[in-house]
């Protein structure tokens, strides 16, 4: 009798046990599946770097025709994210500019961004727009910021600054989600870098 209680008592949990197995991995599924969901918001990330780096390069191009009295303006672009294994550059930077909003910026997902530097004799330029995730946990959300740094040479050929000045560039972030669609936000993400834009171009104006 008790032996057959004890295999009875050990179907029982190998029954239960499966049972558990079973919920745990329908769960689990659903859990990846949703966190796929989440993470489509990346394309829209990837879209938006390109629509802002074109915009970009735009509005520096736009600027060789009131510099050219001072000099022809070196501009360079460089994009940023996992693919191109540079998604650690900024970091600091995308902290301090982000303070103002109060959100955590979750650099265990995805991060995204454009580079853009011009430069004049002795002053330098960088703009940058970051495409980051928030939250703690992975909540499908994701915003742009911008900030920009001045940087001033001894000499046009130096290749190490004296000085900078740090600053952010927008009073708000750009906030889109995964049900977002790129086609819908791009002319409110192209308003927003055009503010941006604003802001770093007459700082750096007033240092010309």
């Amino acid at each position: 009798m008790s032996i057959d209680a004890d295999t009875e008592i050990a179907r029982d949990k190998t029954l239960t046990s499966a049972v558990i197995e079973s919920l745990a991995a329908k769960f689990s599924k659903r859990r990846e599946q949703k966190d796929a969901d989440l993470r489509t918001v990346d394309r829209i990330a990837v879209e938006l770097r390109q629509q802002a780096r074109k915009g970009t390069e735009r509005a520096l191009n736009a600027l060789k025709g009131p510099l050219k009295d001072l000099g022809e303006p070196e501009i360079h672009l460089v994009s940023g994210g996992p693919e191109l294994k540079n998604a650690h550059w900024y970091k600091f930077e995308v902290i301090k500019s982000g303070e103002s909003s109060g959100k955590y910026i979750n650099f265990g997902e995805a991060h995204y961004f454009i580079k853009a530097t011009t430069k004049v004799e002795t002053q330098r330029l960088v703009f940058v727009v970051s495409l980051h995730h928030v939250g703690r946990e992975l909540t499908g959300v994701m915003e742009a910021t911008a900030f920009a740094r001045l940087e001033s040479f001894e000499e046009p050929n130096d290749k190490e600054y004296v000085s900078q000045q740090f600053f952010p560039c927008a009073l708000e972030p750009f906030v889109f989600t995964w049900k977002s669609k790129a086609i819908e936000i791009a002319a409110s993400f192209d308003r927003w870098l055009d503010a941006a834009l604003a802001v770093a171009l007459q700082e750096y104006g007033n240092r010309l």
